[in-house]
């Protein structure tokens, strides 16, 4: 008979526990943490002890990972007042650049857009390079990396591109992919591929739909 075949055993027949009630109290088992042999009613309790610290911890980590996300919705939500504010294409491109470095403390910006009607005279929305264009017109949604896409990094971030070790590009969208919002950082884990984009697809969505606005008036 194998351990496996008597837990098996019990857990089919929980009877055997009433039935037997005077053995169980005579049943020692080791401690846990070594030392003294103890009965299995106390290493029952100590199990469940243990059972309850893990419950806290995985509590306490909820808990703050809803503190944290209270904490980013807020930081969203100004995002989203300053640019329904926007009264022009660029006050929507100076509330991006300033609530994104102030508030997300990310410390590389930078907004592309092609393919709208019109001349656009905005410094910050220089014409893309083919590799930004097409790098992210193939994006699904938004996309973190430690490196750079290939061929963008000088296009979008000019003389700092060599210091930069973590990205995130934001497909803008419409009916099509009209620009990119692009974020980077010196920092190798600010951005990373495991991460959640759920909040940076909002804030591409805000985003998008505030240039393309404006960029249509102005045209």
């Amino acid at each position: 008979m194998t351990p496996e075949s008597v837990a098996t055993f019990l857990q089919e027949h929980p009877e055997f526990f009433e039935q037997h009630a005077d053995m169980l109290a005579d049943i020692y088992i080791p401690h846990p943490h070594g030392g003294r042999a103890i009965p299995i009613s106390e290493r029952q309790i100590l199990t469940l002890r243990e059972r309850g610290k893990q419950l806290e911890t995985k509590l306490r980590e909820v808990i703050q990972f809803g503190e944290e996300n209270d904490a980013i919705g807020e930081k969203v939500h100004r995002l989203t007042l300053a640019l329904l504010g926007a009264r022009d294409l660029a006050t929507v491109i100076s509330a991006t650049h300033y609530n994104l470095r102030e508030d997300f403390a990310v410390p590389h910006i930078a907004v592309r857009a092609w393919n709208v009607r019109g001349a656009v005279d905005a410094p910050e929305l220089n014409p893309a390079g083919d590799a930004t264009r097409n790098f992210a017109s193939g994006l699904n949604g938004p996309h973190c990396a430690h490196h750079a896409a290939e061929g963008t990094s000088a296009d979008l971030f000019g003389d700092a591109a060599e210091h930069l070790k973590s990205f995130a590009y934001i497909p803008l969208r419409a009916s099509q992919t009209f620009g990119v919002l692009a974020l980077a950082s010196e920092d190798v884990e600010r951005f990373y591929p495991e991460m959640g984009t759920v909040f940076l697809k909002r804030i591409g969505d805000m985003v998008g739909t505030a240039l393309l606005r404006h960029l249509e008036e102005e045209a």
